[in-house]
This record gives structure tokens, C-alpha cells and sequence, in this order.
């Protein structure tokens, strides 16, 4: 247990709850530090605008006609640096549908950065409001009051990280569901009483990424980067790390290769175009070569972005007159 434990930290590991509110996740997350940590709100010193669509493991069709299928996520996030408020705000919106559980969040974060001689770092914080729906699901036994009727549950939750932006290296810390908020959904017991018979917890989870950009000439930049996604609640045994490279061609086209930890190979392309290349585009393959008698074969992602100039605030010196000298 103890080598298992010292693998996981030396690579970045992932532990998840098998019954516990589950994050969704994104071959992309090296361009989308924004749903990662709150304090890369602002951070690169330029507005940019995210969003990531994904449908895992395609083609997959639930039983008995049932909605579910395979699972699918949608995310749009801001970042905007605010040098009024000595750092920058974050905006973030994602609807992820897994079987029969659909969940919705809003968020809200904001990053206070300090200089530093190499970098800057980022402290950051956020609100979330979250909503869960189960209408969807079907108890194989009528009245099993594990199994909820028809309802949903909002709750708040919040999550805090860190960020070090460099100039070549980067380096993300962010927790989610600080709070752990219980979500209770209406049930019937045995004896056909309806209450709050059902609930779902919202598991911590912790990511840990990094990147470093080479260049490796004047037009080509190599960036290995890596991420790990943690369950702090300790439930259930398992664990994963994602880690891959990619090459960036002038700022404009890019190409990578990665490995998720017992499921997948992913490959990802992707172009920039328009005046300082400033919107993005970018396609993600994920092949299953783990388990594959379990799930589909194939996963796929798509990317579009907006990278907008860095905000500069230029000040006139002070012009000096003998005028004003007296």
C-alpha cells in the first residue's frame, strides 16, 4: 500500500469515490488551467475564453432504451486579468450527463497574484452553484427507497488553489467541493412514505498539473506537461495520471501525444488563426486500450478558444516645467 501511495504522488496520481459526485475530465487540460485551479483566473496577464465539448467512450447505448449512454460534458470558461483588484476574475459554466445524472455548476473565481522574481503567483478562490438532477433513473425494484424519484437538489459549494505562472514553466493546484455538499433527493420507503430517502456527497477533489515549454528552435516550442486528479475523501482504491507532450509550430499549429493511466492513448491537433492567432481550435482522440470489453473504444473532444492581447497599462511620465517648481 505504501509503494502504491508513493507511486501515486511521484506521478501525479488519481484516486476516485465509486460512489461519490465524480469531475469530469478533459484531454485539453493543458489549455483550460481555468477549470483546474481558481487561481489561474487572470494569471497569463491576457483575456481568454474556453470552451471544451466531449463525448466519452462514443457509441455507447443504454439498456432498455433508457437515457444515459455515453457520457457527455460541456464547459465554457473566462479568464480575465483585473489589475484594479491586484489580480483576475474567473468565469466558468459545465453541464456534465453521466447515465442518468445530469449536473450543472456555475462558477465564480477570483485570483490575487504576487510577483515574483521568475513568475507570478496565483492565490485563488471560488463560489460554485451546483445542481444535480436523477430524474432519469429507474429502480430495477419498485419502492427501493435507495433509488430516487423524479427530483433534483442545488446546493453551494466552494474550491481554493494555487497557480505559478513562469516564463517557461507552470505549474496548477486547485481543490474542488470544499464543502462537501450533500445532495438528497426525494424516495419512498418501505412502507410508501415519501421523504429524502436518497443522497449523493460530493467527493474533494484535488488537481495537480504542470508544464514546461521548450524551444527547441526560433518557430517550434515542445511542452511536456502531466495532471493528476485526486480524491481526498479516500473512497475507493483506484488511481490515475495523465502525462503527454505536445509541439506548438509558430504559434499556430500544434500536435501532441498522451497516456491516461490504465484506459487510454489520446491524440490531439489543433490550429490557431485570425489576427495574432488569437482564436483556437483543437480536436482530441482518446483510444481505450485498458478494459476493453467494458466500454467503447474510442472517446473524442473538441477545442475552441480566444486568446485576446495582454492588458498594458502604459503611463506618460511626468512632465517637469519650472512652472510648477514653486
Amino acid at each position: 500500500m505504501q509503494k502504491r501511495l508513493l507511486l501515486a504522488a511521484g506521478l501525479f496520481a488519481l484516486a476516485f469515490g465509486a460512489n461519490a459526485q465524480q469531475q469530469p475530465q478533459f484531454s485539453h487540460y493543458g489549455f483550460n488551467g481555468m477549470f483546474l485551479s481558481p487561481a489561474y483566473a487572470g494569471i497569463t496577464n491576457r483575456p481568454e475564453f474556453t470552451f471544451l465539448g466531449r463525448q466519452q467512450y462514443a457509441g455507447y447505448s443504454a439498456a432498455f432504451g433508457d437515457k444515459g449512454g455515453s457520457p457527455q460534458t460541456f464547459l465554457l470558461t473566462a479568464s480575465l486579468p483585473v489589475a484594479a483588484i491586484g489580480g483576475g476574475l474567473g468565469v466558468g459554466i459545465y453541464r456534465d450527463e453521466i447515465g442518468p445524472v445530469r449536473t450543472t455548476s456555475a462558477q465564480l473565481s477570483y485570483s490575487y497574484h504576487i510577483k515574483l522574481s521568475s513568475g507570478k503567483l496565483g492565490i485563488g478562490v471560488q463560489g460554485m452553484y451546483n445542481s444535480l438532477d436523477q430524474s432519469a433513473l429507474r429502480p430495477r425494484d419498485a419502492g427501493d427507497p435507495f433509488v430516487p424519484l423524479p427530483s433534483n437538489d442545488n446546493k453551494f459549494d466552494a474550491a481554493a488553489g494555487l497557480w505559478y505562472q513562469g516564463e517557461a514553466l507552470y505549474v496548477g493546484l486547485g481543490v474542488t467541493n470544499l464543502l462537501a455538499a450533500e445532495y438528497k433527493f426525494m424516495g419512498v420507503d418501505a412502507n410508501g412514505n415519501k421523504g429524502n430517502t436518497a443522497s449523493i456527497t460530493s467527493a474533494r477533489h484535488t488537481y495537480l498539473t504542470t508544464g514546461y515549454n521548450i524551444d527547441v528552435s526560433e518557430s517550434f516550442v515542445l511542452t511536456p506537461t502531466a495532471i493528476a486528479k485526486m480524491d481526498l475523501d479516500g473512497v475507493g482504491d483506484s488511481f490515475s495520471f495523465e502525462v503527454g507532450a505536445r509541439g506548438t509550430f509558430n504559434d499556430r499549429f500544434w500536435g501532441g501525444l498522451g497516456y491516461r493511466y490504465q484506459e487510454s492513448a489520446t491524440a490531439l491537433a489543433g490550429i490557431a488563426f485570425g489576427k495574432n492567432n488569437a482564436i483556437r481550435l483543437g480536436y482530441a482522440f482518446d483510444l481505450i486500450v485498458f478494459d476493453k470489453d467494458a466500454r467503447e473504444r474510442t472517446s473524442h473532444e473538441i477545442m475552441l478558444g480566444l486568446r485576446l492581447p495582454e492588458s498594458v497599462v502604459r503611463l506618460r511620465p511626468a512632465i517637469r516645467t519650472p512652472r510648477y517648481s514653486f
